[in-house]
């Protein structure tokens, strides 16, 4: 039996005054989702339970099994997986965002959606304000990249106790009461200042600026942890499973289960991502797999950005060019289960995540 999950992050939203009402997966003109729906079930599903921080990295380890309670350990240390970094039992990873931050107003948590070569440019810049500290700052995909801790050549200094807040939850908001506090934090904290002084004149921000971008003001640090240990998906289920996605969350998790990561050229991670052409190749990938997943991040990034507009076209797009052809694709190969479910909401109104 062949098994499709597509998973439309944060699509879950509220009623929208503007829509009459409705919310916008209600408003959207999505035939296949109706379909699915017609043939089979619908019902509702927390993903994260109340004493973990709604998130991608939580719900989705709900979503395909792996009780967080059990396994969570943070978000970095899954995304340092989706780029075969190795971390000892003493390492930390540290999700590090771009961010643009002005009169203490978090503007942007994605630097206005950062190239990745300019990423990899600022976090060098980065990495040389780290002193004698047994720290690496990695380039990522965007505005999403990481920091390492190597505890074999010094313990670190945090704990479970370290508390840092998602820059994602502050859009808008005043970040001042907001910065890391707990075991560690002052490396932090200094870091994060340090990164203010180094981007302020850089080539990067000079360019963006000239060009009427935003610019990446300094990093924010959070979602930190140990690597976690997940038994593979095979072992516990018999099924083999294939993730097509473009942010290294879900990659990172597919890695950790055991699953293989398909690359998909266009796939962004953003509103601008190839729709199509991440069906074609989730339908290409069914005969030789049990279970294809597809995630999209479209609908989130929409959503973050307060975008109504974006948000339902997403949807539309996830249905036409994702949804129906696998759908389709998937009647040919007999017997056959299709699950489509967000991860968490991200409302509109809030432009973060809620656990639902």
């Amino acid at each position: 039996m062949k098994v499709a999950i597509i998973i439309p992050d944060g699509c879950a939203d509220e009623p929208q005054a503007a829509l009459d009402g409705k919310t916008p997966l209600q408003a959207a003109r999505v035939p296949g989702m109706d379909e699915v729906a017609a043939l089979g079930r619908v019902g509702l599903s927390c993903n994260t339970p109340a004493s973990l921080p709604a998130g991608s990295d939580v719900a989705n380890l709900s979503l395909l099994g792996y009780d967080p309670l059990v396994y969570f350990t943070g978000r970095a240390p899954i995304e340092a997986a989706a780029q075969g970094l190795e971390l000892g039992p003493d390492d930390w990873a540290i999700r590090c965002n771009l961010v643009t931050i002005q009169d203490q107003i978090m503007k942007d948590f994605t630097a206005g959606h950062i190239s990745d070569a300019e990423g990899r440019e600022l976090m060098a810049a980065a990495q040389s304000g780290v002193g004698e500290l047994p720290l690496e700052y990695v380039a990522g995909v965007s505005y999403r990249n990481l920091l390492l801790w190597r505890g074999n050549r010094q313990p670190a200094p945090f704990s479970a106790d370290t508390r840092t807040v998602p820059p994602h939850d502050l859009t808008d908001k005043s970040v001042a009461e907001d910065f890391p506090r707990g075991p560690g934090s002052d490396v932090l904290n200094r870091l994060m200042s340090d990164s203010v002084e180094r981007f302020a004149g850089h080539p990067v921000n000079q360019r963006r600026q000239a060009e009427g971008k935003l610019p990446a003001t300094n990093v924010w640090l959070w979602g930190m942890g140990k690597t976690p240990t997940l038994p593979a998906f095979a072992d516990l289920h018999g099924r083999s499973g294939k993730m097509i996605t473009a942010v290294d969350l879900l990659r990172g998790l597919a890695e950790l289960i055991g699953w293989t990561n398909i690359a998909v050229p266009g796939a962004t991670g953003y509103t601008d991502t190839d729709y199509a052409a991440k069906g074609r190749y989730a339908i290409d990938a069914l005969p030789d797999t049990d279970i294809i997943c597809v995630h999209v991040e479209a609908t989130d990034e929409a959503s973050h950005e307060g975008d109504l507009a974006g948000k339902i076209k997403a949807l539309e797009e996830i249905d036409r060019h994702i949804v129906r052809p696998l759908h389709d694709a998937l009647r040919q190969q007999g017997e056959y289960r299709i699950l489509i479910s967000p991860d968490h909401p991200t409302p509109l109104r809030t432009k973060t995540h809620s656990h639902g």
